[in-house]
C-alpha cells in the first residue's frame, strides 16, 4: 500500500468534510440549549416554574426518540445530503418559533417538534463519517466533530448573554431576540449543505482519480472484513443487545451533557453573578474539555483501546457532578463543572467508535440511531430530575447527586458488556 496516498486522500477527505460538519453541529448544539440562556429572563417573563421548565427543556428528547431511527433509515437511503439540509432547514424554523411562545404549553410543544425535527442528524453524520472514514481513523474524527458542542457553550454562552440584553428592542424581550437570531444560521447553513455536500466516496470528484480509487478500494475492503461477524439487517441492528447496552451507557452521558447544557447557567447565576459574568464563566469548563476530548480520543484510537476510555471518562464526570452539588464558591462550581464536561465530552468519542465494530449496513444506520435515541432520552431525565428535585429542596444538590449516579451506572455497564464480550469472544465493544 502507498502509505503516502492514503495520507493524502485522508487530509484531503478531512478537510472538505471535518470543518463543515463541525460547523453544522455548533450551529445544531447552540438551537438545542440556548434556552438555558432564555431561562435566565424567559421562566420570569412566562412565569415557568422550574419543573416546567426542566420538562420542557427534556421533552425535546421524545420527539428525538420517536423519529431517530426512521430518520437514519431514510438518510441511508436517499442520502446524507438532501436528509441533513431537510434536517436543518426545519429545525431552524422551529427553532426561530420561540420566539413567540406564550406559556409552558406552546413551550412543551415546540420543544417536542425541534426535537423531531433534529431526530437523525446525530447518528446520521456518525453513519455518514463511516462512509468516509476507516476504523482507524474515526474515533480521533468523531472526537473533532464532538468537539463542536463545547465549543458551541463556548462561543455561544457569551452571544446568548449579550443578546439578552436587546430588551425592549422593537417590543420584544432579549430572549425572543436571542432565539430568531441563533436560529437563522441552520437554514442558511441547510441551504449549502444542498451544494456543498458529497454523499459516497464515489462521488467524490474534488478528490484527485487515485485517490477516491484508494478510499472506495479501502473502505469496500474494510467492509468486506466485517461480513463474517458483522451484523446488517434492521432488525439486528434493533436487537442486539450491545447495541441496548451501549444505548444505556449513551443515556447517562446525555443526562450529564444536558443538565450543563440547560442548568449550568443557573448553576453559577446562583453565586450572584450579572447574567454577562454568568456567559464567560459558562464559557470555561467546555474549553477544557475540547483539548481532553481530542487528546483522549487520539489515545484511544493509539492504543485501539475503547473500554476504559468510556468507564474512566464517565467516572470523572460522576465525580464532578459530586463536587458541584457541594460547592460552595464560584471556584469551586466552575472547577466541578469542568471535570463533568472533561469527563462526558472524553467519553464519546471512543464510545462512538464501537458501534460500527459489530454492525453494518442496514444493521449501523439502525444500530446508531437506536443508541443515539434510547441514550438521548437521558436528555429529558436529567434536566427535568434537576427541575423537579430544586422545586422540591430549593438546591441543585440532590439533582445533580442522582445525575452522578447514572453516569457511574454508564461506567459499570460499559465493564460488563466488556467483560461478556471477552468471555463469549464477541468481537466489536469487547475489542482491545
Amino acid at each position: 500500500m502507498d502509505r503516502s496516498l492514503e495520507q493524502a486522500t485522508m487530509r484531503r477527505v478531512a478537510w472538505r468534510l471535518v470543518p463543515f460538519i463541525c460547523l453544522l453541529y455548533f450551529i445544531a448544539f447552540i438551537d438545542r440549549v440556548n434556552i438555558g440562556f432564555a431561562a435566565l429572563t424567559m421562566n420570569k417573563d412566562l412565569g415557568f416554574s422550574s419543573a416546567v421548565f426542566g420538562f420542557g427543556a427534556g421533552i425535546f428528547f421524545f420527539g428525538y426518540f420517536l423519529f431517530e431511527v426512521p430518520s437514519n433509515i431514510i438518510l441511508d437511503k436517499v442520502g446524507a445530503r438532501l436528509w441533513i439540509a431537510r434536517v436543518m432547514i426545519t429545525w431552524g424554523i422551529i427553532s426561530g418559533a420561540f420566539a413567540f411562545v406564550k406559556g409552558e404549553y406552546s413551550f412543551y410543544a415546540l420543544r417536542f417538534l425541534l426535537g423531531a425535527a433534529e431526530a437523525g442528524f446525530f447518528p446520521g453524520i456518525i453513519l455518514y463519517l463511516g462512509y468516509w472514514f476507516p476504523a482507524r481513523y474515526r474515533a480521533g474524527v468523531v472526537s473533532l466533530f464532538m468537539a463542536a458542542a463545547p465549543i458551541s457553550v463556548v462561543l455561544g454562552s457569551p452571544i446568548s448573554s449579550a443578546l439578552l440584553g436587546m430588551d425592549g428592542i422593537l417590543g420584544l424581550h432579549g430572549w425572543q431576540w436571542m432565539f430568531l437570531i441563533e436560529a437563522a444560521p441552520a437554514v442558511v447553513l441547510g441551504l449549502v449543505v444542498l451544494v456543498y455536500m458529497t454523499d459516497r466516496p464515489e462521488m467524490a470528484q474534488w478528490l484527485a482519480d487515485d485517490q477516491r480509487a484508494w478510499l472506495v478500494a479501502e473502505m469496500t475492503r474494510e467492509r468486506a472484513g466485517r461480513t463474517a461477524t458483522a451484523r446488517h439487517g434492521i432488525v439486528a441492528g434493533l436487537s442486539d443487545l450491545r447495541v441496548l447496552a451501549l444505548a444505556l451507557v449513551y443515556f447517562g452521558t446525555s443526562a450529564g451533557l444536558y443538565t450543563l447544557g440547560i442548568w449550568a447557567p443557573q448553576i453559577i447565576k446562583g453565586f450572584g453573578l450579572s447574567t454577562m459574568a454568568v456567559g464567560f464563566l459558562n464559557g470555561v469548563p467546555p474549553t477544557l474539555a475540547v483539548v481532553a476530548m481530542i487528546l483522549w480520543a487520539r489515545h484511544s484510537d493509539g492504543t485501539g483501546e475503547r473500554t476504559w476510555h468510556v468507564a474512566i471518562a464517565c467516572l470523572v464526570a460522576s465525580l464532578g457532578l459530586l463536587l458541584a452539588g457541594g460547592a460552595a464558591s464560584t471556584v469551586a462550581v466552575v472547577a466541578a463543572l469542568s471535570l463533568v464536561n472533561i469527563g462526558i465530552s472524553a467519553a464519546k468519542p471512543p464510545l462512538w467508535a464501537m458501534p460500527t465494530m459489530f454492525l453494518s449496513g442496514s444493521a449501523a444506520a439502525v444500530g446508531i440511531a437506536t443508541i443515539n435515541a434510547i441514550g438521548n432520552l437521558g436528555g429529558f431525565v436529567g434536566p427535568w430530575a434537576i427541575g423537579w428535585i430544586k422545586d422540591r429542596t430549593g438546591s441543585f444538590t440532590g439533582g445533580l447527586v442522582f445525575v452522578a449516579g447514572l453516569l457511574l451506572l454508564s461506567a459499570v455497564v460499559t465493564l460488563i458488556v466488556a467483560r461478556a464480550g471477552r468471555r463469549t469472544g464477541t468481537a466489536g465493544v469487547a475489542a482491545h
